[in-house]
């Protein structure tokens, strides 16, 4: 079973520096290497049956009636624990991405306790296959999750977020069977690490969204620890060593990169949920904070300012074990024909880039088709290969990926502002034939790109090799 770690950053329309809505999560794992792809899921490959791999649940038929809409995913290629589709925008120009494991306490597990996988239930292998063909908008996402939490339950604590061209939502479970959701401001961003991070709820307000019985239930089983008010990360969640170790310090650097006025310091337990930047976000910021392990801090395993056991006391965002990260975007200044982007990078976020996809597509290169063996044609060994090299001397090659990003992104954009303009007027199979093709353009680049890095560092590399014996030593 994969037990992922990840990140989640969600920002509203009014924060971006475009006015799209941008939801994004790296998709962490453990010490196995989990290969990730890049797939389109048509309508006639969505399962009319399903049954859960881990758990065996089994999901009514009448669950899946409904016609499906084509999605895009990035799936576990393997297979041998379920799909987990992960994250995708479907062809209504909604997204979804899921889960961000969450954290629980033993006061709702009392009550509500999560079910043992072999009684059944959900968990992240099936929620996006289950949830994302059938939502027309974000907040269809929260509606659809709850009913299935609330009829086949959860083994496992989730987050997970919708989005529209106009709202973010984020959604996350309460032990087996109860769920919470809150709209996102559009002028605010979210940083949610790994545990639960909804705090301030309000029951009588249309952007707070929960299971039907749960007020009632935090009162009859005295849960709420504070004195006034409801905050779920508080009633449901921890607050916990691990915690100020493994959790709070991302998001708190994280903040601090979004507002250098934040402040704090990184074990802080009560860092707010909703938060506001002092400047508009853009794509390449989020990059940024998902690659990020605290430079310019004592906290940095690759910096000098602090101590070995410093560079060891927080766990980074990037991390060796991002296996995929993906930022989805629904643009507002162009028409809802090119709007889903699906930007995504395999492999540790230090060391990668993104790609723009766009989703209003039926295939995906094949360079993104990842094979479940080592194969340096497919873009995801590609990256594991630079990233174990990189990580060998930072200091050297840490200057040749940043500047292979830089151009990476850089003709990803130019590709992208001239197809937005070349596909103007053109719809159905003649629009989407141009954005394969853009599509693979993009694939083609930051491939040959990635390629040149590895180059690069191989003749950066090969005087540094501790290996060696010259007569002029």
């Amino acid at each position: 079973m994969k037990q992922t770690e990840c990140t989640t950053i969600l920002v509203g329309k009014n924060a971006t520096i475009d006015g799209s809505t941008m939801i994004a999560r790296s998709e962490d794992g453990g010490r196995t290497i989990i290969p990730e792809g890049f797939k389109v899921v048509n309508p006639e490959d969505q399962p009319k049956h399903y049954e859960s791999v881990i758990s065996h649940q089994k999901i009514d038929d009448a669950d899946l009636a409904e016609t499906p809409l084509r999605y895009t995913s990035a799936p576990d290629v393997s297979g041998k624990n379920g799909i987990w589709a992960a994250a995708g925008i479907n062809s209504e120009n909604v997204a979804m991405t899921a889960t961000e494991t969450i954290t629980t306490n033993s006061r709702i597990q009392g009550v509500d306790p999560l079910l043992d996988p072999s009684e059944g239930g959900l968990g992240e292998e099936d929620f996006v296959t289950l949830t994302l063909p059938y939502l027309h908008s974000a907040h269809d996402g929260v509606k659809r999750v709850g009913y299935l939490l609330e009829k086949y339950g959860t083994y496992e604590m989730n987050g997970m977020a919708f989005s529209d061209k106009d709202e973010v939502w984020y959604l996350e479970t309460i032990g087996g069977h109860h769920w919470i959701a809150r709209r996102i401001p559009d002028d605010a961003y979210v940083v949610a690490p790994n545990r639960l991070n909804i705090d301030e709820f309000k029951f009588d307000d249309p952007d707070f969204v929960a299971a039907s019985d749960l007020k009632d239930l935090i009162d009859e089983y005295h849960l709420n620890p504070d004195r006034e008010g409801y905050n779920m990360r508080h009633i449901f969640g921890s607050s916990t060593i691990k915690d100020a170790h493994y959790n709070n310090p991302r998001a708190w650097y994280i903040h601090n990169f979004f507002d250098p006025d934040f402040g704090g310091t990184p074990s802080d337990q009560d860092q707010a949920f909703i938060c506001y930047a002092n400047r508009k976000i853009s794509l390449e910021d989020i990059k940024w904070a998902e690659s990020s392990h605290y430079q310019d801090t004592p906290y940095d395993a690759y910096g000098d300012q602090g101590t070995p056991e410093q560079k060891k006391t927080f766990r980074p965002v990037g991390i060796n074990r991002n296996f995929e990260t993906h930022v989805l975007q629904i643009r507002n200044d162009v028409p809802a024909e090119i709007a889903g982007i699906q930007w995504l990078a395999f492999g540790p976020n230090t060391f990668n880039t993104m790609v723009p996809f766009y989703t209003n597509v039926t295939t995906t290169p094949e360079s993104w088709q990842t094979t479940p063996k080592f194969n340096l044609n497919k873009i995801f060994w590609l990256n594991k290969l630079t990233a174990q090299l990189g990580d060998t001397n930072y200091r050297v090659y840490g200057e040749l990926e940043d500047a292979f990003e830089q151009k990476s992104l850089a003709q990803c954009h130019k590709i992208q502002h001239d197809t937005d303009k070349e596909v103007k007027g053109l719809t159905g199979k003649e629009l989407q034939t141009k954005l394969i093709a853009a599509n693979q353009k993009m694939a083609n680049t930051v491939y040959n790109n990635t390629v040149d890095l590895l180059g690069q560092m191989v003749d950066e590399g090969h005087g540094l090799m501790t290996l060696k014996y010259d007569l002029l030593d």
